[in-house]
């Protein structure tokens, strides 16, 4: 039997929804794209939405929002994919990186205030596997000590911190969302910003088409005009209906592929709960998870994932920490003592499949080979 890691959710309605784009004629940021964003707007409750071409987009467009500057710092989880922290260096800002929860994998907020000086400008919280990290906490630093706070929600759609949606929470700045192939609302590439703030999403809006005043639907179209003005030193981010029309659908699913998520996640649960030899995934009281990633903790990690491999059984591991890749280590001269808890994450960390799609048979042939080969 062969299972990959992720396989994406697609059926004739997505299919369907893209070929009528193509016949429309027009391909690129047009009334779809608009319509998508109404539709998220709408699901998550925020008072305005940016789409993008990916969730570096929105996290690079949000850090600019906010007035990232030369020399500034920002402080977020080494725990990560690498653009969290790229998008920081984009500003000459330098990334602050701090250790994680053994047991979360999220963010340690016990230690994000040793890491505050007077250059510090924001926190980017990152919300793994779905789980949200602890936001009030977060939040109570932030105040004090007057700083931005943009959650790096790629992980968390649909996931909730208190009953209310991330993407939701007020006393955020700006969330920001993916919907690369393997996220939970996919889209091919794709990401998507949300927030309260008018000043925010105006600057995000114009600076995802080269700084343009007017995007390319107003141009083109009959209410249209030829005339632009650049109005800023702007990006290339923009969405497409093409991904807008894959985005519309698969927003209407989103709730039921999380159940469908959430039941391979319990069948892991219930099978691998006595076995000592697997550390399971800890969701705190208060919030859920999207269930985009379900990763257990073993010995021989390595060992393992290749046994899986050979036995047709597609594995990941999220994530090698930042402080690890050469580029950054060197850059920065990040320590790796500094970050005991990452590493020893890192060194057993094993991402199984769990996509919606995943048959009981399919689930159950994962199951077995795991116990069988962890013993």
């Amino acid at each position: 039997m062969q299972i990959p890691f992720h396989k994406t959710h697609t059926t004739n309605e997505e299919i369907k929804a893209v070929v009528e784009v193509m016949k429309s004629g027009w391909l690129t940021m047009g009334s779809k794209t608009l319509e998508f964003e109404e539709k998220f707007k709408e699901y998550i409750s925020s008072k305005y939405v940016v789409s993008l071409n990916s969730a570096t987009a929105s996290l690079h467009l949000a850090l600019k929002a906010i007035g990232l500057r030369n020399g500034d710092e920002v402080i977020l989880p080494t725990n990560t994919f690498v653009a969290t922290a790229e998008v920081v260096t984009y500003f000459d800002a330098k990334p602050i990186l701090c250790d994680i929860e053994e047991d979360t994998h999220n963010i340690d907020v016990s230690k994000i205030e040793a890491l505050i000086t007077d250059k510090t400008k924001a926190i980017i919280p990152v919300h793994f596997a779905g789980q949200p990290c602890d936001m009030d906490e977060i939040y109570e630093i932030a105040d004090k000590y007057n700083l931005k706070v943009i959650e790096d929600a790629a992980h968390a759609l649909p996931s909730r911190y208190k009953g209310k949606l991330i993407g939701k929470l007020e006393k955020t700045d700006i969330t920001c969302f993916s919907f690369y192939a393997t996220k939970t609302l996919s889209t091919g590439e794709g990401g998507m910003a949300t927030t309260n703030s008018k000043e925010y999403a105006n600057i995000m809006k114009i600076n995802r088409l080269h700084g343009i005043s007017k995007d390319a639907w107003d141009r083109y179209t009959a209410k249209g005009s030829w005339y632009y003005e650049v109005v800023d030193n702007g990006n290339k981010y923009n969405t497409t209906d093409i991904n807008a029309a894959l985005g519309i659908v698969q927003l209407k699913k989103q709730e039921i592929l999380k159940q469908k998520r959430e039941a391979i996640a319990q069948k892991y649960i219930n099978a691998f709960k006595k076995n000592k030899n697997i550390i399971l995934p800890v969701i705190k009281n208060d919030r859920d998870t999207s269930w985009h990633i379900f990763t257990i903790k073993v010995e021989n990690r390595d060992e393992v994932i290749e046994v899986l491999k050979q036995r047709g059984i597609g594995c990941s591991v999220h994530f090698i920490p930042i402080h690890k890749h050469p580029y950054y280590k060197d850059r920065y001269n990040y320590q790796d003592e500094d970050y005991p808890v990452s590493n020893k994450v890192f060194e057993k960390s094993l991402s199984l499949p769990i996509y919606p799609d995943m048959s009981d048979k399919e689930v159950e042939y994962v199951i077995k080979n795991v116990l069988d080969i962890v013993g």
